[in-house]
């Protein structure tokens, strides 16, 4: 469709990144820690089934967006929030959104490996259990599941009732993921997931998030222009908690459209 014979910023949007549903729409987003605005004005879309990576400089606001995304910086004292986030098409602020839903909906990774004291297999069904199931073979059917699916079943299927810390770090990861997909999430976050494993443990995660990503929506922070490049779809880069520009990835990285993207791209600042 044309409006007088042109076509639409939106339209033109859609043909060229071949379009796919939007799961999260953020809309004038802004976020204050007390007097602090970590968050300026921030309205873009993140695609159902790709992986979307978050760039910028250390205190950018990367790590505060994410959290946004399924409430988690709510647990930090002094926060206010104004502006839109659409989840499904529904507003995540509203009094009607449960926050225990949407964290079930919207599962989180965090830079270290935070398996709880307990087993390998008390790890991965703790979540199920809290959402009250108990049923033994169905429990061992989603451990087993959740843990395939996290690369990680053919390395502890003989070690279930371990204790998770007996892991090595990329094992552990490999387990807060199967944590997380133990649930039945639609969209994983990732907060610097790989920044304290070693290169090969690195390679397992990322090899891990493209073989995922047919079935989740992963958002995912990163200091690696590397692994930005390397593992997602679309890359968001922040600065000073704006968004400067967010397109294909491999625009991005081959020709950016704002100076400040490839002055940080290329080592510039950062």
């Amino acid at each position: 469709m044309k409006t007088n014979g042109v076509i639409t910023l939106n339209q033109e949007y859609k043909k060229q990144h071949q379009w796919k549903k939007p799961i999260y729409q953020v809309s004038q987003l802004n976020l204050w820690y007390s007097d602090f605005l970590a968050l300026k004005d921030l309205s873009f879309d993140i695609h159902e089934k790709e992986v979307t990576a978050i760039i910028g400089p250390s205190g950018c606001g990367k790590s505060t967006f994410i959290k946004t995304l399924n409430r988690m910086v709510e647990l930090i004292a002094n926060v206010k929030i104004d502006g839109e986030i659409l989840y499904h098409d529904k507003n995540i602020f509203d009094d009607a959104m449960k926050v225990e839903t949407l964290r079930t909906q919207v599962g989180m990774v965090f830079q270290k490996p935070n398996p709880f004291p307990k087993s390998v297999f008390e790890n991965v069904v703790y979540g199920p259990r809290v959402h009250g199931i108990n049923d033994k073979k169905k429990l061992m059917e989603i451990a087993e599941i959740s843990l395939t699916n996290a690369a990680l079943w053919d390395e502890v299927k003989d070690r279930l009732h371990k204790n998770a810390y007996d892991l090595s770090g990329g094992q552990q990861q490999r387990l807060c993921i199967a944590r997380s997909l133990a649930t039945e999430p639609d969209v994983l976050l990732m907060d610097e997931p790989t920044s304290a494993l070693d290169p090969i443990a690195t390679y397992k995660i990322e090899e891990l998030i493209e073989q995922i990503k047919k079935d989740y929506t992963i958002v995912i922070v990163t200091h690696s222009m590397q692994q930005a490049s390397r593992i997602s779809d679309k890359t968001a880069f922040f600065l000073m908690g704006e968004l400067i520009e967010y397109d294909k990835t491999e625009k991005i990285f081959s020709s950016p459209a704002d100076q400040r993207t490839e002055d940080y791209i290329t080592g510039r600042f950062g």
